[in-house]
């Protein structure tokens, strides 16, 4: 039976007692739920972030990163990914939150996480992100009929206009239902519902520039709309912990292997704009003492870990430095270009300047007259004539260990220009526009399936562009 269409009791005892970033089964018995709080169900929820600012394969995709000695992920062999762990998961836990405080019968069991409102918002929004995620990567996914429980057992595919629309709808609405009071178990914002409403507007933004050439009307409208609502001017964080049950991804993957480097394509464009931040990007090769890059994407590599340089072990792979879930850099980037198109009256350059200082203070440079030189270099000073140019370019560094916000900027605006891997083991053979389908869909949900492959021409493939992808 398909995961997320199974019961929300059992979803909410299964994801609740699962670690975070793992969506492994455990057995629990259905005829003895157990009761969950609220704040626990947010908590479990929330930890699942990691499993999106944490995630190796969209760093691989634009070329941040190489691996070094088994090269497959580099050369696309895991573009099919199951979506199931999503539904099943945190997904499933903010359904529960929201069922349980709108129904007048569990409504009052449930304030020790805050009045109903307040949970039912920040819930509303937390969903909103993950399906951000979900449609950025396989496009066309269950939406509307997902996370029922019984009572639907083969969910339709929505799409991804029609969940746009709706991610709009959700994250308008969220915001202004929060009111005073904070939200006990969140970990991402302390519960402060003025913060939650800066993040619905921040991802609103977020969602609507990735729409500006496909519908421009609806995007400039909602991207205005939520700017004026009030955005973030700081970076925010998946903060993790010096201990194993909630550490950097990066700083796991590296405790008893060392498979990933810096890529050569990221370390040929820094030096060739001597950026500082390269040396808080990776760190030295043992070997050498110097920082070194690794060839992206080679079928085969004989290259020895010492050889090459790791990703920064204090900025990137500590073990409780966090990940950014929205840097500062990134939204300076998304206001330059809004400012590009005209949809807002602020100086383009002036933010693209901004973002770059900013993204070079997040990674450990703070001396502006540095930071003044290197943004007037020929190569890097913004050109308004080229602005997809330069803000593709200037973005894609900025948005070093943000992998998927990296791929959606890559895939957009059509920069930096990369090439394939050797001998690539996807479908389209070519850098991957999409994650494809689990094939346990096939048969599960097999109507629906093949209604959404028909809208593809009948088949699944990770070179079909998403809706918003035109170039």
């Amino acid at each position: 039976m398909k995961f997320y269409i199974k019961s929300l009791y059992l979803f909410c005892a299964v994801a609740v007692l699962a670690s975070c970033g793992d969506f492994g089964d455990l057995n629990v018995n259905p005829n003895a739920p157990t009761k969950v709080g609220t704040e626990t169900l947010l908590t479990s929820a929330q930890r699942t972030v990691s499993s999106a600012v944490g995630a190796v394969s969209p760093e691989l995709f634009v070329q941040h990163m190489s691996e070094i000695t088994y090269t497959e992920g580099s050369r696309y062999q895991d573009v099919i990914a199951d979506f199931n762990g999503w539904y099943t998961g945190a997904l499933a836990n903010l359904q529960h939150i929201i069922d349980l405080n709108e129904n007048p019968e569990t409504a009052g069991e449930v304030l020790s996480g805050g009045s109903n409102a307040n949970q039912i918002g920040v819930a509303r929004i937390m969903k909103a992100y993950y399906f951000d995620i979900l449609v950025q990567r396989w496009g066309p996914v269950p939406y509307s009929e997902a996370l029922k429980g019984g009572s639907n057992l083969g969910p339709a595919y929505d799409s991804e206009a029609s969940i746009y629309a709706d991610l709009f709808k959700e994250l308008e609405e969220a915001a202004a239902q929060l009111g005073s009071g904070a939200v006990a178990g969140d970990i991402i914002l302390g519960g402060d519902t003025d913060e939650w409403k800066l993040f619905a507007n921040t991802l609103r933004a977020k969602i609507a520039l990735r729409l500006s050439d496909v519908d421009e009307g609806t995007a400039k409208a909602q991207f205005t709309s939520a700017v004026n609502a009030g955005i973030f001017d700081r970076t925010v964080v998946y903060q993790y912990l010096e201990e194993t049950a909630n550490q950097n991804p990066w700083y796991g993957r590296f405790v008893t292997r060392q498979d990933f480097a810096i890529s050569n394509t990221l370390y040929d464009f820094m030096i060739a704009t001597n950026d500082d931040r390269l040396v808080n990007f990776a760190d030295p090769a043992n070997s050498s003492g110097e920082i070194v890059a690794m060839p992206y994407g080679l079928e085969n590599s004989d290259v020895a870990p010492a050889d090459v340089s790791f990703p920064n072990s204090t900025y990137v792979r500590a073990q409780g430095v966090g990940i950014p879930i929205f840097s500062l850099a990134q939204i300076e980037f998304m206001l330059a270009e809004a400012a590009a198109r005209g949809w807002i009256s602020d100086d383009a350059e002036a933010h693209y300047n901004a973002a770059i200082a900013a993204s070079m203070n997040q990674w450990g440079i703070d001396d502006q007259d540095a930071i003044d030189k290197f943004i007037a270099q020929d190569n890097v000073a913004y050109d308004a004539a080229n602005w997809k140019e330069s803000i593709g370019l200037q973005k894609w560094v900025a948005l070093y260990n943000q992998g998927y916000d990296a791929w959606v900027n890559w895939r957009k605006l059509d920069f930096p220009v990369l090439q394939p891997a050797e001998n690539p083991l996807n479908v389209s053979e070519q850098i991957p526009l999409r994650n494809m389908y689990p094939e346990s869909e096939a048969t599960v949900n097999e109507e629906n399936y093949k209604a959404i492959l028909s809208t593809f021409g009948g088949a699944d493939s990770d070179g079909i562009r998403l809706y918003w992808d035109v170039n």
